[in-house]
């Protein structure tokens, strides 16, 4: 088989875009434990001040975005995380949510944003 250049570079542009359309979110995971592919493995809404909050963006295939966490104690922003992400199928984006000192007993939410859009939110209990 013959191949012609211009062919093997038009292939190659396409498939480098492949990974480049917009991220989706599916589902935002909340728990004590991650799996190997960040998902997370113990999913709970209740938490000891001690414990790590983990949360897990779902994607379901294929794209680039930014995807932001904002943590709320009460009605109070107490920390926000980003990270640009390119995935090539279905991922898990995790996020960690602690205080060294231990987190005050109370209410809490992570708030979940993809390119700076709303997609989910997910309420927990510190006692």
């Amino acid at each position: 088989m013959k191949w012609i250049p211009g062919l093997i570079v038009a292939l190659s542009l396409t498939c480098a875009a492949c990974n480049n359309g917009p991220l989706k979110v599916t589902t935002v995971q909340l728990g004590k434990t991650l799996n190997s592919d960040n998902s997370v493995g113990t999913h709970t809404t209740t938490f000891k001040p001690t414990d790590t909050v983990y949360a897990s963006v779902l994607t379901p295939a294929s794209g680039t975005g930014t995807i932001e966490t904002r943590w709320y104690y009460g009605s109070s922003k107490v920390s926000e995380m980003k990270k640009e992400v390119s995935y090539r199928g279905e991922a898990a984006t995790e996020f960690r949510f602690h205080n060294s000192a231990g987190l005050p007993v109370g209410p809490y939410k992570v708030e979940v944003f993809l390119d700076g859009q709303p997609v989910g939110d997910r309420t927990f209990r510190v006692e």
